[in-house]
């Protein structure tokens, strides 16, 4: 028998008209500006009119570190939105727009899969709204003006030395990393060595899910610090006279994105910075836009909860004013036993054993998101091929955690599958038993932020940090932006900075290769192990199954 992949599930979705969507949430029609049928952006003169309404609770969906065998956070997000929905809740979902970058290398989109899925599926994680290419073309105009300043004199001062602003672009080549620009001769400028960077990477990014409106999107780009003179003093977008400009290319994309599961359920699809390199959240805008429309509100915090669920707490909480109600962290079978030692080949067969080990993955993870005073529910995200026994393992584990795992199978069955997880989650948040707080004070010294990080959420014995990082972070705490957190740049895949090294691994360093003042976005940037702000393509790219069919429809996204 046949089973249908993700895209011909979306494919056969039955949509309604976004409009449906938007009077579920009692949007109307007028403050929706279409794109096409399905999807539309909802106006920033109707968000603003929601100022004074109270908001819903917000559950956070977050998960293990991930692996090659798949966790499903998205997945999860969706089919936990769709239940609640089905209880009949006012629900609706918050997540993040799909970067081009791992749609053709090796993740893969972001709209869910299996019967949990946010449709149109081909159009989110294609150019959707052109959200990413606006993003894109701001940053890039900064760059150009940045070039065209010091070709036309440098009124400014700018040390070519110390110019930090790259380009970007929405995809993975690591031929652009690191690059020579303004080569050819005199009317091209003066050559100099810079580099680009995945879009999702941009502090742009960071400023538009960050950002509250229109008046606070263009102050926050025009604090960008570009680069420094050779005095050190910053020399910020504002002083290059760029932030009108980026915010009048931005003015379309700040407005949040709706469109609707296959069950839907509305949702609110807008930004995307990566977890890894960045902090991980969809946009506050949307977030909080959701909040003031329905009672609960599901999102996601990309990766594990390890970097995800630690920025949306301590950058996205913090800068906003939000506070979770409950956390649900996503776990498999599959991918506990990968961190119990098993290898990709070795999951098909029952291993109680290996399943019992990998659990203390998930067990770390749970104590890390209480510290934040926030209750903690597990999802099992099931696989046809767990067992009981597996299965009944983890919820024992969990249950000596001082929590509970509950099996869900939205993937095979949609809310129909999350049925039990949506009645607790929402027994939880409604006992308003979260008592949010965020890990670190605003006043605690830069490094000290970053120690209490690697030594609380990722059980590090030390940070490692020469002395040139140390006096840059001393350097921007004597400039006045000591009381901005910390945005932590390393691998997705284990607690500590080596990818390979699995489980809950304890005695290990934490070593700062670089700092980055993002100041625009009100967060230090710190880059950890051999993380790359401009990922490669794999061996053999998703790219290379991708394409249209004999009628014209997109096949090989998933």
């Amino acid at each position: 028998m046949h089973q249908p992949s993700d895209i011909e599930i979306a494919r056969a979705a039955e949509k309604r008209p976004i409009r449906e969507i938007g009077a579920e949430l009692g949007i109307p029609e007028e403050a929706l500006l279409p794109y096409g049928h399905d999807k539309a952006k909802v106006g920033a003169g109707f968000i603003a009119g929601l100022a004074g309404r109270p908001r819903g609770r917000l559950v956070l969906v977050t998960a293990i570190n991930p692996t090659p065998a798949g966790e499903g956070k998205t997945t999860t997000t969706v089919g936990l939105g769709d239940g609640l929905r089905r209880l009949g809740h006012k629900a609706a979902i918050c997540i993040r727009e799909a970067s081009l970058g791992p749609c053709f290398g090796m993740k893969g989109g972001a709209a869910g899969g299996g019967r949990a899925q946010v449709v149109p599926m081909e159009d989110m994680n294609l150019h959707f709204t052109g959200d990413f290419h606006a993003i894109t073309a701001a940053h890039n105009l900064l760059a150009a003006m940045i070039d065209n300043h010091i070709y036309w004199g440098n009124a400014l001062g700018l040390d070519q030395r110390r110019i930090t602003w790259r380009r970007v672009m929405d995809m993975n080549d690591r031929a652009l990393r690191q690059v020579v620009c303004s080569l050819g001769g005199v009317s091209n400028g003066f050559p100099r060595e810079t580099g680009f960077d995945i879009t999702v990477a941009s502090e742009v990014m960071a400023i538009l899910c960050l950002a509250t409106d229109l008046d606070d999107l263009q102050r926050r780009l025009g604090a960008i610090i570009v680069g420094y003179t050779r005095e050190r003093a910053p020399v910020t977008a504002r002083d290059l006279k760029a932030d009108g400009a980026m915010t009048v290319l931005l003015r379309d994309a700040l407005q949040p994105n709706l469109v609707q599961t296959l069950e839907h359920t509305p949702a609110f699809v807008h930004g995307g910075p990566f977890a890894n390199i960045a902090h991980g959240c969809n946009s506050v805008i949307a977030t909080d836009t959701a909040l003031r429309l329905a009672d609960f509100v599901v999102t996601e915090a990309g990766f594990g909860a390890d970097l995800g669920a630690e920025k949306f707490m301590n950058i996205k909480c913090r800068k906003a004013g939000l506070a979770p109600a409950a956390v649900v962290v996503v776990a498999t079978v599959r991918a506990l036993k990968m961190n119990g030692g098993l290898g990709k080949d070795d999951l098909g067969a029952e291993d109680v054993a290996a399943v019992e080990k990998g659990c203390a993955n998930l067990g770390r993870h749970i104590e890390n998101v209480k510290s934040f005073g926030v209750p903690v529910v597990v999802a099992i995200n099931h696989f046809t091929g767990d067992t009981e026994a597996e299965i009944a393992a983890v919820q024992a584990y969990v249950r000596t955690q001082g929590s509970e795992a509950l099996l869900c199978t939205h993937w095979a069955e949609g809310g129909a599958g999350t049925q039990a997880l949506a009645a607790r989650v929402a027994e939880i948040a409604a006992a308003d038993r979260a008592n949010f707080a965020p890990l670190y004070p605003d006043e605690m010294g830069l490094f000290h932020k970053i120690e209490t990080i690697a030594k609380r959420i990722y059980r590090a014995d030390e940070v490692l940090a020469d002395q040139r990082i140390r006096d840059q972070l001393h350097a921007w705490e004597t400039a006045g932006y000591g009381h901005l957190p910390v945005c932590m740049a390393k691998t997705q895949y284990s607690f500590s900075t080596d990818p390979s090294l699995r489980g809950a691994p304890v005695g290990h360093s934490v070593p700062v290769r670089e700092v980055r003042l993002a100041a625009g976005a009100g967060f230090v940037v710190v880059i950890c192990g051999e993380i790359m702000t401009m990922p490669g393509l794999p061996s053999r790219p998703a790219a290379e199954g991708i394409g249209l069919t004999a009628e014209g429809a997109v096949e090989g996204l998933f």
